[in-house]
C-alpha cells in the first residue's frame, strides 16, 4: 500500500507540474505576477496531494517570529517537500539555486521564469557570494524574500555540513533579518527515496538573527547552531543518529 500511494503521488505530481511549466512557458510573455502565480498554486497543489495521497501533514511552529519586511530565510534541506511548503507559506521568495537546474528542458525553464531564481556558479567560489549579494540585495529591495539552503544540497537525515556563507552575507549587505527553519521532513519523505511515508512534518521558524551585530561568519553559526539544535529536538532520525548507544552490560565476576 505505500508503494502504491507514493506511485500515485508521484504520478499526479509529474503530470502536474508538466501542466504548470508548460502554461507558463506558453505564455512567457505574461508579466512576472502571473508566472508567480501558477508557480505558487502548483506548490499549493504538491503539498495537499502530499497529505492526500500519502498522509503526509504539516503543521507549523514559531509562526510569531516571522518578520513583517523581506528577510533571508535558511532552511535545513533534506527533502523536496521543504521546497514546495516554503513557496506556498512565506510571503513572495525566490531561491538561491545552481544555474544547471535552469538548463533542464521544462522545468528549468519554468523555474526561471516562475520564480526568477539567483542562478549561481557553485564553482566560482568569491565570485558566486558576490553574485548572491548583488542579486539578492535587489530582490530583497524590490520585497522579494531570499530562501537559501545553506547546506548547498540536500542532506541525509541526521547529517549535516558546514553552511554556506552566503545568505549570513547577503543579509548583512541589504540589513535584513535571517530567519532560521528546521523540520523533520527528511524522516517521512526521504531524500532520493521513491516512497514516502505518513506522518506529520513539524516546521519550526526560529527567532530572527540581526546579521548586523556580528560577521557574516558568526551569523552562519549562529544559525548552524538553532537549526542543527532543533533538528535534534524534533528529529527522530536526528535523535537515533546522535543519541550514544548504551554500554554494553558488564558480565558479574
Amino acid at each position: 500500500m505505500l508503494f502504491l500511494r507514493s506511485l500515485l503521488y508521484n504520478v499526479f505530481g509529474f503530470s502536474s507540474i508538466i501542466v504548470a511549466a508548460t502554461v507558463v512557458l506558453v505564455t512567457f510573455w505574461a508579466p512576472y505576477r502571473f508566472h508567480w502565480f501558477i508557480c505558487l498554486n502548483w506548490c499549493r497543489l504538491a503539498v495537499w496531494g502530499a497529505d492526500f495521497f500519502c498522509g503526509i501533514k504539516t503543521v507549523i511552529d514559531g509562526e510569531e517570529n516571522l518578520p513583517d519586511t523581506p528577510s533571508v530565510i535558511m532552511i535545513k534541506h533534506t527533502s523536496t517537500l521543504e521546497t514546495l511548503w516554503q513557496v506556498t507559506y512565506f510571503p513572495q521568495t525566490t531561491w538561491v539555486l545552481k544555474r544547471e537546474i535552469l538548463y533542464a528542458p521544462i522545468f528549468g525553464w519554468a523555474i526561471g521564469l516562475a520564480l526568477k531564481p539567483i542562478a549561481i556558479d557553485r564553482k566560482a567560489g568569491g565570485s558566486a557570494v558576490k553574485q548572491v549579494i548583488e542579486q539578492g540585495t535587489n530582490k530583497l529591495r524590490e520585497g522579494t524574500w531570499v530562501t537559501i539552503f545553506p547546506e548547498g544540497t540536500r542532506m541525509p537525515p541526521g547529517e549535516t555540513r558546514k553552511y554556506g556563507i552566503s545568505g549570513a552575507a547577503l543579509a548583512r549587505e541589504a540589513a535584513v533579518p535571517v530567519v532560521p527553519v528546521a523540520h523533520n521532513a527528511g524522516d517521512i519523505w526521504t531524500r532520493l527515496s521513491f516512497t514516502k511515508r505518513p506522518g506529520t512534518v513539524r516546521f519550526v521558524i526560529g527567532p530572527p538573527i540581526d546579521p548586523t551585530t556580528q560577521s557574516p561568519k558568526e551569523t552562519n553559526l549562529l544559525v548552524q547552531e538553532w537549526v542543527e539544535g532543533k533538528m535534534l529536538e524534533i528529529s527522530r532520525v536526528y535523535q537515533e543518529k546522535h543519541t550514544p548507544a548504551p554500554e554494553p552490560e558488564k558480565d558479574p565476576v
